[in-house]
């Protein structure tokens, strides 16, 4: 039985921090599930980390619902929410209701993420009112990076920070369960942790966060040239992967890998007779001729 979100919300009330982390693919999900991590999120950042895109702006509802659907062949507990990406749900109510329901519907996703506060507001009251759980997103907003004028830490003013104190409120007042908090001052997180009832999931927004959300690429080092200042290495699959894949040329080239033990053989009397047809069988070269 999956994760379900009374349960999320459970863990905010006893105070049991709440990881979360990303997955783009079957085996990613397993993996991470069998870790015991309760949500898994198909981000837009697929964009970035497998798609090879410079932003998620590119991302589209035909690559989240590949991936979403991918994840959930690879899933059996944890709670999995799809990003709905770029212009997916800000263009109008009706395309924002008819995209949420097929990651419920087709892709099987048991919620789905928006980023935005006052301006998806009614928006994600609409989606929770048809069914469909919302989580949602506030500070740094990537879908807004081209106006944003890149990946930079929100909400220092006082202004700013009133800004995104409104935006999550309006976001728990129209029905999200959870809301994530990326690249705002600790300070300003906490705020907002402690003045909501429902959980927030930071991602470079400081400890006192209900939970922590990390891109799984990150946490690998599969990217070993970038690691995010919020983000911490676990492991360096990157080299691990390179040099991998450098002994595996290595042994093709010196005609170490193909070894007998690794081979099918047959019966030599078939192989024999398989000779003997050849001449029939294969087409005539220039010098037969």
């Amino acid at each position: 039985m999956r994760v379900t979100i009374p349960e999320i919300r459970k863990m905010k009330e006893q105070g049991i921090p709440i990881p979360m982390l990303t997955a783009y693919d079957a085996v990613t999900a397993r993996l991470v599930e069998e870790a015991e991590v309760p949500l898994i999120l198909v981000g837009d950042s697929l964009g970035m980390v497998v798609l090879g895109y410079t932003d998620t702006t590119a991302v589209t509802m035909d690559d989240m619902l590949h991936h979403v659907k991918a994840v959930m062949r690879g899933s059996r507990r944890a709670l999995v929410v799809a990003d709905m990406p770029f212009m997916s749900y800000t263009v109008s109510l009706e395309r924002a209701m008819d995209n949420a329901a097929r990651f419920i519907q087709e892709a099987g996703a048991q919620a789905v993420k928006l980023e935005g506060g006052r301006s998806v507001a009614e928006t994600v009251r609409r989606l929770v009112a048809a069914g469909i759980p919302v989580m949602g997103h506030v500070g740094l907003t990537p879908q807004q990076v081209l106006n944003l004028g890149g990946y930079r830490v929100q909400g220092r003013s006082l202004a700013a920070a009133e800004e995104i104190l409104r935006d999550a409120v309006a976001v728990e007042t129209a029905g999200a369960f959870a809301l994530v908090l990326e690249c705002i001052p600790a300070e300003l997180a906490r705020l907002i942790t402690e003045s909501l009832g429902i959980p927030t999931i930071g991602i470079g927004a400081g400890p006192d966060c209900d939970g922590q959300v990390q891109v799984i690429h990150d946490l690998l080092g599969w990217i070993p040239d970038f690691t995010p200042k919020h983000a911490k290495r676990y492991a360096d699959l990157g080299e691990t992967i390179r040099n991998a894949a450098r002994k595996f040329a290595d042994e093709v080239r010196t005609r170490r890998f193909s070894i007998p033990e690794r081979a099918v053989s047959m019966d030599d009397a078939v192989i024999r007779s398989l000779k003997d047809r050849l001449s029939t069988i294969r087409a005539p070269r220039e010098d037969d001729l």
